[in-house]
C-alpha cells in the first residue's frame, strides 16, 4: 500500500504514481495528482483544435497540436501554464492505437517527464463537424 499523501505535506504540484498499480507513464500520463491546499484552480472550457479564424483541420495530429496550443493560450489568460496542468479528459472521435500513439507523442512534447493525471474517453462525435479532439483541463497555481 502507498503512503498516506495529504495536501498539507507537498509545496508544489506532485505527481505520483503508486505501487500496486501498473506504471502508466509509458502511456503518457500519471495516476495521481496532489497540490496543497490553499491553491488556486483553473477550470477552463475544453478546447479543440479549431484555428483561431474558426478553421479545424482534416487530420487528427494537426488538430491535436493546436487544442494543445488553444489550452496553452487559455491557461495563460489566467496566469498558468501547462506545467501547472493537473488533471484533464482527453475526447477522442474514433480513438484508435494509431491516434494513441499521436497523442504519447505530443504529450512526451509538451510534459516531458512530468505528465498530469488524465483520461482518455473516446467519443462518436464533438460539438463541431469535423471536431476530432477536445482537451478539458483543471490547473492549479500557488496564490
Amino acid at each position: 500500500m502507498a503512503d498516506d499523501v495529504r495536501a498539507g505535506e507537498v509545496d508544489e504540484l506532485t505527481f505520483i504514481n503508486p505501487p500496486g498499480l501498473y506504471d502508466p507513464r509509458p502511456n503518457a500520463y500519471s495516476h495521481l495528482a496532489v497540490f496543497p491546499a490553499g491553491w488556486r484552480m483553473i477550470l477552463p472550457a475544453g478546447q479543440g483544435g479549431e484555428t483561431e479564424d474558426g478553421i479545424l483541420a482534416e487530420d487528427f495530429p494537426t488538430q491535436l497540436r493546436q487544442a494543445l496550443t488553444n489550452t496553452e493560450t487559455v491557461l495563460a489568460a489566467a496566469g498558468a501554464r501547462m506545467s501547472d496542468v493537473a488533471k484533464f479528459n482527453l475526447l477522442v472521435v474514433d480513438h484508435n492505437a494509431e491516434k494513441f500513439g499521436v497523442v504519447k507523442q505530443e504529450f512526451d512534447r509538451v510534459w516531458g517527464d512530468r505528465k498530469p493525471a488524465w483520461t482518455l474517453i473516446p467519443v462518436p462525435a464533438l460539438a463541431l463537424d469535423g471536431m476530432l479532439i477536445e482537451i478539458d483541463v483543471i490547473a492549479v497555481v500557488p496564490r
